[in-house]
């Protein structure tokens, strides 16, 4: 695979995707428990919403790996490791995309051992790692504009 300049649409796309998925997670009554779990759709529209702002971040992730340096990853958790080596994420953020990619684990293969209470806390508290690496990702897209394929 040889490196070639990174899709503007593709970016734009996949950040707009994460950014709408936390809107409507965050639209949803997280305030109080009582609220959240006084409609059981709330946990499956969470769920959904989570699982597909994490998609999203790690497409993104596997398109600056294989248009940006010619890499083919396919593991998630490589994904956070080859944007460390090859600077786009910090070591920080690379830990943190890691432990992302554990729970999407979760989320898409061992579904039945999240617990609403367990989804409910990280929508209500922990969206913030989520829109860290988008805003990490952004930030290192808009760094190095001359890499990108203007093209929509």
């Amino acid at each position: 695979m040889m490196p070639d300049k990174l899709s503007k649409r593709v970016i734009s796309d996949r950040l707009a995707w994460v950014d709408r998925m936390l809107v409507e997670i965050r639209s949803l009554p997280l305030a109080a428990k009582s609220e959240f779990f006084a409609d059981r759709r709330n946990f499956w529209a969470a769920e959904s919403c989570l699982r597909r702002a994490l998609e999203a971040i790690f497409d993104l992730g596997r398109h600056i790996l294989a248009k940006g340096y010619g890499l083919g990853v396919t593991e998630y958790k490589e994904i956070a490791t080859f944007l460390h080596e090859k600077g786009v994420l910090s070591a920080q953020n690379a830990e943190l995309l890691r432990k992302l990619a554990g729970y999407r684990n979760r989320l898409v293969h061992f579904y039945h051992d999240v617990s609403p209470e367990e989804l409910y806390e990280v929508c209500a508290f922990q969206l913030g790692d989520v829109e860290q690496i988008a805003d990490a990702l952004r930030a290192w897209v808009s760094a190095h504009g001359n890499s990108l394929d203007q093209t929509l």
